[in-house]
Order: C-alpha cells, then sequence, then structure tokens
C-alpha cells in the first residue's frame, strides 16, 4: 500500500535526485521527431503481420475497439481492445487533459517488449483498473520505435527519478506535458515492494485534487532539469590518438575473458564496440583489440543468444555465457551484426565468420523482407504454446525443444549427433529461464566442436556437417508447424539503412548478386515510399499503406550511410546523388552551426519539451556519429571542404566525451580514426558489370580496408557527375582497353594497373590508415 505522504514525498523530490542527478544510464535508447503527415495512404496491406488477424478476429467477436484501432502502429493495435480509454499522442488528448483539469498517464512501450505484454495483461485488460484510469486521467499510449523522440524526453525523466530506465515506461504528467512520477513496470497489486497500479493512481488522484500546486511545482523542477541536460555547456575538445588508446583501453577493462563481451549479465552484443576494437586494429596492430573482437564473435555464435536453426541472434543473452537468451528478435541487430561477421571474415578468412553472416542474411531475407523491398523491424519473444489456448503465450516457446520432439523428428543418429553437438539433456539444458524456469526444455548451443564431435563418433567432420544440416532442416519445418512469434511489420527508415548497409557490404565480401538486389530493392522502396524529392521530405514510418511521422537524424543518417554503402558495391551514381541530397536536408534541419553537432529532430513538434544531441552508441549508434561519418566520406568523395569542416566541428563537440567516457561512443571514436587517418582513394576506370572490373573489386574486398573510398570512372554519367565535384577524375581512362585500379591518397595515385598482381602489392604496401 502506498501511503498518500510517502507518495506526496516521491512526486515533490522524484524530481531531485534531479538537483544531484545520475548519470545518464547507457540504454538502447533510439533517435528523435515527428510531424503527423502522410505521404502516400492506400487500402493495400503491403505486409500482413499477425496483428492485423487478431484486430480482425476481436472485430469478428463483438469486441468493442477503443481508439487506437485506427493507428497503424502494432504495438498500439495491439493494446486497440483495452477497456483503458487510450489516445495515441496528439492534441485531442492534450485538449482533454486541460479541459478536464486531469492528469496524463503516458505509457511508452514497443510491440516485442515481454514486461509490455505482462502490464498490459494485468493491467490494462483489467476491468476496474481500467475504470479508474478512465475516471482519473488521460491515458496515451506511444510507440517508442515510431516516436523516438517522445521516448527520449521521457526516459531522461524516467532515469533521473529513479536511476534506471526500461519498457514499458509508465510516466505521470500534467497536462502541459511535464512529468511528474515516473516509473517502469507496475504490477496491479502491491508486489516484491513495488506499489500496486490501483493504490498509486488512487493516491495520486487525491494528492492532484488536494494539494495540486506541489504537483506542479515537481513537474516545473522536472521541466527546468530536461532543459538543461538537453543544453549542457559544452567545451569544444580536438580528439585525437590519445582518445582511441582510452576508448581501447577502457573496453580490455570491460572485456570478460572467460566468456568473451564486455561486463556482466545480461550481456549485449553491441556490434558499435566491435567496429571501434576493429578499427582500432587496423590502425596499430594491438592483437588484443582483433582477439577481443573475434573471440566474442565465437562465443556469441555458439551460444543460445544464436538460433540455430532458423538464423539470426536474438536480441541478448541474460547469462555471461551467452547461453539463455530473451528470445525477440530485432532488424537493427541483424544489420549490423553481418557487417560485424564480415570484418572479421576479411581479416581472418575463416570461413565461419562468413558462415554467421550468410545465415543472418537468410533468415532477414525469409523472415523480415516485405515484398516490395523493405525489412520489418523485430519478432517478438513470446509466442502461443498450443494453438487450442490462444491466450497463453511463453517466451521462447517457439524456439527452445524437449528432448523427446527431437527425437521425434530426426533419426536416432541424427538426434545422438544433435544432441551432442547442441547440448540437448533428457531434462533440459537451462537452469533457468529469462524468467521462469524452462524445465525440460533446451536450447540450442554449441556445446562441441565439429571436430569433438567427429571424434566422438568415430565420423569424419563432413560427416557430421551433413548430418547436422539434415537434422537441423527437418527441425526447421517442425518449428514451422509451431504458433509463430507476432512479428512487427512496421518499416522504419532508419533500421532499413542500416539493413541496405549490411546487404551491399555482404555484396561485396561475398559476391552473391542477391545481396545486392535486396539492397538495391529496399532502398528504391524507401525513396519512392518514404520520400519526397519535391519537397525532400523523409518520413520514418511505413505501414500498411501509410508512410507518417517527420524522420529523425537518425533516419537520416542511417539511410545516407547505406546508400553510400551502396553505390561502393554497386558503383550506380545514382545511390551517390541521392545520398548527397540527404546530406544537404539533413545538414539544413539538423545541424547546429553555432557549436557544431546535430540535434536529434527538427525542433517543428512543440510539444517535444526538449532538443537533444544524442551521443551514447549502445545496441545503436547515434545518429551523430553516422552523420559525422557520412560527412567525412562523403567529402573525400567530392572534395567538399565544407562536409570535412562540419564533421571536424562535430567531433569537437563530442570531444571531450571521447576523452571522459570513449566506451560510451565508440561510434565516434571509429569516426575520429577516419578522420586522423589519410583514407585509401581506389578509384576504377570501367564498366561496373564487367568481368575485368568485378576482379578489381574481389581483389578490394578481400581484404580489410576500413578508412577508404571507392568511386567509378565509368565514361558516362556517372564518371561526369564525380569530375563536376572532383575535376581530376575526367581524366582517370582504361589503360589498354581493360579496367584499370587507381589507387590514390589525396588523389595523388600510385601508377595505374590492370594487374591483379600488382594491384595487390599496392594494397598491401598502402593501406591508408595512419
Amino acid at each position: 500500500m502506498v501511503k498518500k505522504a510517502s507518495l506526496l514525498i516521491i512526486v515533490i523530490l522524484a524530481g531531485f535526485l534531479l538537483a544531484n542527478p545520475v548519470k545518464r544510464a547507457p540504454s538502447y535508447i533510439e533517435t528523435p521527431s515527428e510531424r503527423s503527415i502522410v505521404l502516400h495512404d492506400s487500402t493495400k496491406k503491403l505486409s500482413q503481420g499477425t496483428i492485423d488477424a487478431v484486430v480482425e478476429k476481436n472485430l469478428a467477436a463483438g469486441r468493442k475497439p477503443n481508439r487506437l484501432v485506427k493507428e497503424k502502429s502494432p504495438y498500439l493495435l495491439q493494446h486497440a481492445f483495452n477497456p483503458v480509454d487510450w489516445y495515441p499522442w496528439g492534441e485531442e488528448a492534450f485538449e482533454k487533459a486541460h479541459k478536464e483539469g486531469k492528469p496524463i498517464f503516458l505509457s511508452i512501450g514497443y510491440s516485442t517488449c515481454y514486461w509490455c505484454h505482462v502490464m498490459e495483461r494485468e493491467v490494462f485488460e483489467n476491468d476496474s483498473i481500467a475504470a479508474l484510469m478512465n475516471k482519473f486521467v488521460v491515458s496515451i499510449k506511444v510507440d517508442r520505435e515510431e516516436r523516438p523522440d517522445i521516448d527520449r524526453v521521457y526516459m531522461t525523466a524516467l532515469q533521473a527519478m529513479t536511476g534506471s530506465g526500461g519498457w514499458p515506461m509508465s510516466i505521470f504528467m500534467t497536462p502541459d506535458l511535464k512529468p511528474f512520477f515516473a516509473a517502469t513496470y507496475i504490477p496491479p497489486t502491491p508486489k516484491s515492494g513495488r506499489a500496486g497500479f490501483s493504490d498509486l493512481l488512487q493516491h495520486i488522484h487525491e494528492i492532484w485534487t488536494h494539494d495540486r500546486q506541489k504537483i506542479y511545482e515537481s513537474s516545473e523542477k522536472v521541466g527546468e532539469y530536461l532543459r538543461q541536460v538537453s543544453a549542457p555547456a559544452v567545451k569544444a575538445t580536438e580528439a585525437g590518438q590519445e582518445e582511441l588508446e582510452k576508448g581501447f583501453a577502457s573496453f580490455s577493462r570491460m572485456y570478460d575473458s572467460r566468456n568473451a563481451g564486455f561486463g556482466s549479465a545480461p550481456k549485449f552484443p553491441r556490434p558499435v564496440s566491435l567496429y571501434f576494437l576493429l578499427r582500432y586494429y587496423k590502425r596499430t596492430g594491438e592483437q588484443h583489440a582483433l582477439e577481443m573482437s573475434l573471440e566474442t564473435l565465437r562465443k556469441m555464435a555458439r551460444g543460445g543468444i544464436y538460433d540455430h536453426v532458423g538464423g539470426g541472434f536474438h536480441r541478448y543473452a541474460t547469462d555471461e555465457r551467452w547461453h539463455v537468451p530473451h528470445f525477440e528478435k530485432m532488424i537493427y541487430d541483424q544489420a549490423q551484426l553481418v557487417i560485424s561477421y564480415l570484418e572479421a571474415y576479411q581479416i581472418t578468412h575463416d570461413v565461419f565468420f562468413a558462415e554467421v553472416a550468410r545465415d543472418i542474411l537468410a533468415y532477414v531475407q525469409r523472415n523480415m523482407t516485405d515484398s516490395n523491398g523493405g525489412f520489418y523491424s523485430a519478432e517478438d519473444a513470446e509466442s502461443v504454446i498450443d494453438r487450442s489456448n490462444p491466450e497463453k503465450k511463453e517466451e521462447g516457446a517457439f524456439y527452445t525443444w524437449t528432448k523427446k520432439e527431437i527425437d521425434a523428428n530426426l533419426s536416432a543418429q541424427e538426434s545422438r549427433v544433435l544432441d551432442y553437438y547442441y547440448g540437448v539433456q533428457d531434462k533440459g539444458n537451462v537452469v533457468a529461464g529469462p524468467q521462469r524456469s524452462l524445465g525440460a526444455k533446451n536450447i540450442l548451443y554449441i556445446a562441441h566442436s565439429m571436430e569433438e564431435t567427429a571424434k566422438y563418433f568415430n565420423l569424419k567432420p563432413e560427416s557430421v556437417r551433413k548430418t547436422l544440416s539434415l537434422a537441423k532442416e527437418k527441425l526447421s519445418q517442425q518449428r514451422e508447424k509451431r504458433p509463430k512469434p507476432h512479428l512487427d511489420d512496421k518499416i522504419l527508415v532508419s533500421w532499413n539503412g542500416l539493413m541496405i548497409s549490411a546487404f551491399a557490404r555482404a555484396y561485396q565480401v561475398l559476391g552473391s548478386e542477391e545481396y545486392l538486389r535486396a539492397a538495391e530493392h529496399a532502398s528504391s522502396f524507401v525513396l519512392k515510399t518514404m520520400y519526397d524529392p519535391k519537397t525532400r521530405i523523409l518520413l520514418r514510418r511505413y505501414r500498411d499503406g501509410e508512410a507518417r511521422f517527420e524522420a529523425t537524424l537518425e533516419d537520416y543518417a542511417f539511410l545516407t550511410q547505406g546508400l553510400i554503402d551502396l553505390y561502393e558495391a554497386s558503383l550506380d551514381i545514382r545511390w551517390i546523388k541521392n545520398a548527397i541530397e540527404l546530406t544537404e536536408r539533413q545538414n539544413a534541419l539538423f545541424y547546429d552551426s553555432k557549436d557544431g553537432g546535430f540535434y536529434d529532430i527538427t525542433g517543428s513538434d512543440k510539444t517535444i519539451l526538449i532538443r537533444t544531441k544524442e551521443s551514447y552508441c549502445g545496441a545503436e549508434p547515434a545518429g551523430n556519429s553516422i552523420a559525422i561519418f557520412n560527412l567525412l566520406r562523403l567529402s573525400q568523395m567530392t572534395d567538399n571542404r565544407n562536409y570535412r569542416q562540419m564533421a571536424e566541428r562535430s567531433l569537437a563537440y563530442f570531444g571531450q566525451q571521447m576523452t571522459t567516457s570513449p566506451q560510451d561512443v565508440p561510434q565516434f571514436l571509429a569516426a575520429l580514426d577516419f578522420s586522423l587517418s589519410k583514407p585509401m582513394q581506389v578509384i576504377i576506370a570501367g564498366k561496373p558489370r564487367n568481368q575485368d572490373t568485378q576482379a578489381i573489386l574481389k581483389e578490394l574486398h578481400s581484404r580489410f580496408i576500413p578508412n577508404k573510398i571507392v568511386l567509378l570512372a565509368d565514361a558516362t554519367e556517372g564518371q561526369e557527375v564525380l569530375s563536376s565535384y572532383i575535376p581530376f577524375v575526367e581524366g582517370i581512362r582504361m589503360v589498354n582497353g581493360k579496367a584499370t585500379a587507381y589507387i590514390c591518397e589525396n588523389y595523388a595515385c600510385q601508377l595505374p594497373t590492370s594487374d591483379l598482381r600488382v594491384l595487390a602489392q599496392q594494397l598491401d604496401r598502402k593501406q591508408g590508415t595512419k
């Protein structure tokens, strides 16, 4: 039971903690903003996520929906039949709160969030609790993936008030949108020291009714704190080699030498850290940076965090050895990890890393790709156990196996080999699952190597490999008969940008034409459906015929990066033209010409209390880090000195953070590494699809040369466009009618060559990293 007096203290002082706030916890937060614009609208559904079937079933059963049924967000649609009188974020809800003099309850989550599901079942489906909510507050539901700008504001408040963050996010705030109480999951009744939602709601109502001024005073303090943290006094700091060394030292201290990865459980993949470490290795030759990265990639791919039957990585591991995952799958993890494994393959030429990359991409093509080319957002962690009881779900139900299930679907020999290789046990191989004991269930992980398994069964490794391949195919077919996890089929520009980069880079390294087609298909879809070239408006989210919400810095930056990568893969000039156009628009909308750096949102939506410059690189890189990286690359590709100056000013803006907390900003360190180098400029004279041009590209991309650009002089429009930026390119020609490579630095080139052996020598002599 929450006592009125104690709650009043919480409400008044929740703020402060703000007088001496905790450092903002590294979190999984994305980027920024909105404006409700519908660019394309259609009755045609490009993808049928499971949420559509659920909505139709509820309507057919005569259940009364709330106004969220008109929304497109899968998360909001999951709540469309709650007895709560939900509103989407917008003026209708704000006006109601002002008119009726009620506080606002803001609930922020996403459709594949496990504890969001729990709170819905326990709280928002509870008729008596819903009645209290409808009586005492105006309730607003927000999908954090559609609206990271809203999420960022209230996550900052939550972390300041409680010292931590997470979802579902539960915020009580005044009608002018300033928070005065914040929490994550709230149970329906008191539990484990947590206040029950009903009691909390009633006591907030009492204080709101009898001592409202205190709440407003508290909310004003919270609002002032938010304004202060959004505009900190920053001294421009020029970072250099020392910051790179500090970053390496920081990750070395965090490294788990026994299980790999960084820190303790729960363990997140966090590819941005590997992205920096591999570049630090390339710059310095520091073997430990390479070893930490490779061992982390190996341990993750062997662990239960990896889906050994269907491919792709789960969100994170709940234990220190990567065995027991939180089973949710996110497209941004797949995209970034593909690049990590590709770069490991370029360095080592170990096919293990290439095979993992291929498996991830196969999963994305099979499960996460829309028929029109865009990439979906996520798959849920939980699913229905038994179709006859569709209301009962369990985390991991789709992915885990009993020994009995395995034996029923495989031959005796296949079962024996698979059980040994993947650690399957009669009583299950998990002591405790993410939230509960998994009993006799098994999570597949590589318990023994291929060689150990071959020796144990007195077989050849190739025979074991074939047996396992056949066994996994049988299990995959059986698994497809199970009820599938919910698919969040909205298409986000930012995450599609990351996936475009992954497919483009995979084409460069692995050579499969289907990867290039996937990257081109997705890029064409986004630019056609979510971008208006006349107004140069980019929208963030597409689903069910509707493109909506003003794009953020993250959207512009990640898509631009994908287009630059796609140009370097395809050498089709249209992609670099699109990248430059988006960059110009990004600079106009987000760049801070006074201090440097980019704002996360345009500032056009006045309901967003603060305008931030995100720096933390967690599950995804910060939008600023990629925007800076893009400027550095484009400055090399177009000789645009203004781009270079903007990048340098922005690096200086974040320089102090690179000095004091380099582990929080690894993608900035990677951009810094590029800025400190003299990038290799590879200019190829030839036709992009000709065999001799492809042979040069294959030789180039067989090496890990991170700080480089690739341009094509094709004697057509592409060369004309590039020459308008860099006149030097106009004179690049094939030699003796053969595709010819020019290896340059600051456009001073070595002797051009069509000889692959000479090219290899030039590449090996000059890696462009010092």
